[in-house]
């Protein structure tokens, strides 16, 4: 298993308290002081910790050696998912609740992490990302039964391949088993001003009346 440093984590809120914890998961090549801005603009009942993924690259850090975009190497996503772990266990007991919020490679990341252990969370949030397809993780009808998951991918995205988009929704809407919610954004590879609303609205549903009140969608709109 490859050594990793401990993680450096921006955080809002009250990283000791017992609140629901969002757990804000950035994109290849960014870092934590991107991704925690988003929490300016999502519910403050909510803690929310932003995590630096443990690999360097381009001047960022990723959570994953890629074999190809949207291609995690699996023996590289299986070891950052015990380093992430190893944090989480630290700052999130069992009992208390985490919703993941992952943009793309940390959408996938993030989509790792429910398929490998569902249990462990009461939501996430893929944003513009494929799930880890073929990369070690049970990928499996029903796997995420009765979890909701918030799906947004962009109709121009032109970083993730189109196929690897189109697998990820017709999984989570037809075969996961998940509470899923999707939105199509006609816009591209980047968290739009109307995705941001969204996010917001199903993270509200989520903690006010748990996954009964989170909307579903089947198809396109949002």
């Amino acid at each position: 298993m490859t050594t990793f440093p401990p993680p450096v984590v921006a955080w809002r809120g009250d990283a000791d308290g017992t609140s629901p914890l969002v757990v804000l998961l950035h994109g290849r090549g960014s870092d934590e002081t991107d991704i925690i801005a988003l929490a300016d603009q999502l519910p403050p009942s909510y803690v929310y910790a932003a995590p630096r993924a443990p690999i360097g690259e381009g001047g960022g850090y990723a959570w994953f050696a890629n074999r190809g975009i949207g291609r995690p190497v699996a023996a590289s996503l299986t070891d950052t998912m015990d380093w992430f772990r190893s944090w989480l266990d630290q700052v999130a007991p069992p009992g208390r609740s985490v919703v993941l919020v992952g943009f793309s490679g940390g959408g996938a990341f993030a989509g790792g992490l429910i398929l490998d252990e569902p249990g462990r969370y009461v939501g996430a949030a893929i944003l513009y990302a494929t799930l880890p397809f073929d990369a070690g993780v049970p990928i499996t009808a029903r796997r995420l039964a009765g979890l909701p998951v918030l799906v947004v991918h962009g109709d121009v995205d032109t970083v993730i391949p189109r196929e690897l988009l189109e697998r990820t929704w017709t999984y989570l809407h037809d075969e996961a088993g998940s509470i899923t919610t999707g939105a199509r954004d006609p816009g591209g590879h980047g968290i739009s001003p109307a995705a941001v609303g969204g996010l917001r609205h199903w993270l509200e549903a989520l903690a006010t009346q748990g996954a009964g009140a989170v909307p579903r969608s089947s198809g396109g709109g949002s």
